[in-house]
């Protein structure tokens, strides 16, 4: 006799919550560009220029975007459940309520992937 899966909305919804706050963080990165090329200061107050922002900041949170939202993708899939709580921390971090609830959604349904 063939046992079925039982299937929830928690992973659909994990999957939402993780794309939505890779969404949220990409506006914070298009934020922080805008800022990096069009703060002036002269170079005796700091030495951070749009450069060194740009590759200190900008480029870690751009992954973390990337990885939110694909993370998200395969959880909304319910395939490769190591991808989507990857993608859930990244959602996570810096901390966030959406990517805290989409690691709790992913942990409770392990079973529901493939």
């Amino acid at each position: 006799m063939e046992t079925t899966k039982k299937r929830t909305p928690m992973p659909l919804i994990a999957g939402i919550l993780a794309i939505i706050a890779g969404s949220l963080k990409l506006f914070a990165v298009l934020g922080l560009v805008a800022f990096s090329f069009f703060a002036i200061a002269p170079p005796t107050i700091t030495r951070i220029g749009p450069l060194t922002l740009f590759l200190g900041a900008v480029i870690p949170l751009v992954i973390l975007v990337a990885l939110a939202i694909v993370g998200g993708i395969y959880a909304i899939q319910r395939r490769r459940f190591g991808l989507a709580l990857t993608g859930a921390i990244a959602a996570l971090l810096p901390f966030s309520f959406l990517g805290l609830a989409s690691i709790i959604l992913l942990a409770i349904s392990k079973e529901e992937f493939e």
